[in-house]
């Protein structure tokens, strides 16, 4: 995997080069604003693109910005936003595209270093890895809305599966998570798109496009 490292702070950047390295990813540019991500992105061709969301000079959206534009000129390049707080907004323009290959994490999640990499990991491969935070805060947002029917439907055991479904995870891997069988997992599962009105299907991340398109109705 090529990836490359744009970030204002050099230490935080710094730091993020060195895990990455440690974990077999090759970094092969780093830059420190948004026309920097632009130009390394266009130089290296890399497979994935770890980008701050607030960059120089205003540090309002920036990162994101460029980072939509970088992938708007490269299709396909893998996305992986970090922030400094939990910003729904910017979770809903990323996923925007319909594509997979897009992350959204707090930057304290670089030190849970077990699941910072399996994020990279996950979004170099084409899915889709969401913090639990801002998954939090959109159920949150959508339970406090008009027209909730459906979601207040779910049981408390279901609307723990969709937040993990919407953070990206597998049925195995929410099996894991919850000490429950893959069948448990995937029973919970069908009864959500049921309740939901949402179509299943086999592909994970147009699973979490669905469940994130319905969190963020009005």
């Amino acid at each position: 995997m090529r990836a490359v490292i744009v970030e204002d702070l050099a230490l935080l950047r710094e730091g993020i080069v060195a895990l990455l390295r440690e974990h077999d990813v090759d970094v092969v540019a780093q830059a420190e604003d948004a026309q920097g991500l632009l130009r390394i992105v266009a130089g290296h061709k890399p497979d994935l693109a770890v980008v701050d969301v607030r960059l120089p000079p205003t540090f309002t959206d920036e990162g994101l910005r460029a980072a939509i534009e970088a992938r708007r000129r490269q299709p396909g390049l893998n996305i992986l936003i970090l922030s400094q707080y939990v910003e729904p907004i910017y979770t809903a323009e990323l996923l925007e595209s319909g594509e997979g290959g897009v992350g959204y994490l707090l930057k304290e999640r670089v030190g849970e270093v077990r699941s910072f990499m399996d994020a990279v990991h996950r979004v170099a491969g084409g899915g889709t890895a969401l913090d639990r935070e801002v998954v939090s805060e959109l159920v949150r947002q959508r339970s406090g809305g008009a027209g909730d029917d459906a979601l207040a439907s779910l049981t408390p055991r279901e609307r723990e599966v969709l937040e993990l479904m919407a953070e990206g995870r597998t049925n195995a891997a929410i099996a894991r998570h919850m000490v429950v069988t893959p069948g448990a997992v995937e029973k919970h599962v069908t009864n959500i798109f049921g309740k939901l009105d949402l179509p299943a299907t086999n592909d994970d991340h147009r699973r979490v496009l669905a469940v994130l398109t319905f969190l963020r109705s009005a």
